[in-house]
């Protein structure tokens, strides 16, 4: 099993969490660098919520 499994694993049930403190680390790397890598930041984010499977749409609400 590889690292990233056992990660999914562990989030799954948590997507929305995962999407909020993916978005909120990138915001706070935006902000120190004067957004000067917002285009790759955005990138990875929509990279790693893919992976997760949290790749809902940020103005989409959240599923209850």
């Amino acid at each position: 099993m590889s690292m990233l499994d056992k990660l999914k694993g562990l989030l799954k049930g948590h997507e929305d969490q995962v999407q909020q403190g993916t978005e909120k680390a990138g915001d706070a790397f935006d902000a120190k660098t004067g957004n000067k890598y917002q285009s790759q930041v955005d990138t990875a984010q929509q990279k790693i919520n893919e992976q997760l499977g949290s790749d809902r749409p940020k103005d989409e609400p959240p599923r209850i």
